[in-house]
């Protein structure tokens, strides 16, 4: 065990002062300690002395180390919704996380506190209007979760139906935890070209997988046959905007979709599905409760996420993390910069993508 660090804190009584933090790379450290002020955290690399008491975090769905006792309690973290202007698979510092002591919010197979907050919480009417004001922003300025892309994207004038099919990475966590059936993009693709055989449909890769930072699915290079065009720089906000429906697995844009009040297909079973908003081709049998757009957004974007200051310095509020995108943008010129790829080539090296 290594590093510890002392913050003042508003946290919850029930997390205990000590936080060990497992085997989370070094660049994740500071945020860490942001997320959590006031506490008392310590850094366990993989292999280390597991704690008897207080309480661990892991990454995402990272096994629970064999050595930790059993009343230690666990905590999952994961990337927020809004998080930057740039991807994490660059390390880019984010500028929210969500912290979850039940599951993790893509994990459908066991209920998370996202859902839990979707599924009880009594969303009074202040947080309804913060919630629909900061949606009509985001909706406005075309926010997304990594803000990337920047080539506009224009529908084709014949088009008298536009359907996006977003793709994911298909080894990522939120497949294999919250698609039941379908797993694959060109599978995803495939079943929406044979449903909607008159409609225009557009593939857009991962981000993370047209910077070679991450490797494409299935058959993903053969995307075209499925579809009528493959989108690749397109800024996703304008797209989204654009385009009909949006057909998903798991992926965060049909979320993002939902904000634009654009209609969503889910072959999967996304944190946003379930709830009376969505077309769920499997329905999770927990979710029972009807929301509006509004208590989706209250609970997505203000009852889960802790937001995080860009200076790394404080906690901070859902308005404030939309100031910070939106100037964070304007700053970046929709640009490029020259490093980009260099740097991607030096991360592929690292991460051995090539």
């Amino acid at each position: 065990m290594a590093e510890e660090e002392h913050n003042r804190s508003d946290q919850p009584r029930e997390l205990a002062e000590t936080l060990h933090v497992y085997a989370f790379p070094r660049w994740k450290w500071p945020v860490v300690r942001q997320c959590f002020p006031g506490r008392r955290v310590v850094f366990c690399r993989s292999g280390a002395a597991m704690p008897r008491t207080g309480t661990l975090a892991l990454w995402g769905m990272a096994p629970v180390p064999a050595r930790v006792a059993p009343g230690v309690r666990v905590l999952r973290m994961e990337d927020g919704f809004l998080r930057s202007v740039g991807l994490g698979a660059e390390l880019v510092r984010p500028l929210s996380w969500v912290v979850d002591a039940q599951g993790i919010y893509y994990d459908a197979t066991r209920p998370s506190d996202l859902e839990s907050i979707l599924a009880t919480q009594a969303f009074d009417t202040d947080l309804l209007a913060r919630a629909a004001a900061v949606r009509a922003r985001i909706v406005a300025a075309g926010l997304t979760k990594y803000n990337v892309g920047f080539k506009p994207w224009h529908r084709p004038t014949a088009a008298a139906s536009a359907i996006l099919v977003p793709g994911q990475v298909e080894s990522d966590a939120s497949l294999a935890y919250g698609a039941p059936g379908e797993r694959t993009n060109m599978g995803l693709l495939r079943a929406v070209r044979a449903a909607n055989p008159d409609s225009y449909v557009i593939y857009k890769p991962h981000p993370d997988v047209l910077a070679r930072l991450r490797l494409g699915g299935q058959g993903e290079a053969e995307a075209a046959r499925w579809c009528d065009e493959v989108v690749t720089d397109a800024n996703m906000g304008d797209l989204l905007q654009a385009v009909d429906e949006v057909h998903v697995l798991t992926s965060l844009a049909g979320f993002e979709a939902l904000l634009r009040g654009k209609a969503v297909t889910c072959y999967g079973q996304p944190f946003y599905s379930g709830w009376g908003l969505t077309r769920d081709r499997l329905p999770n049998p927990r979710r029972h409760r009807r929301l509006t757009l509004d208590e989706l957004t209250a609970g997505a974007l203000f009852a889960y996420p802790h937001y995080l200051s860009r200076d790394g310095r404080h906690l901070t509020t859902p308005e404030e993390a939309l100031d910070t995108l939106l100037a964070w943008r304007q700053r970046s010129g929709g640009r490029t910069p020259w490093w980009q790829e260099p740097y991607r080539f030096f991360l592929r090296r690292i991460i051995g993508v090539r």
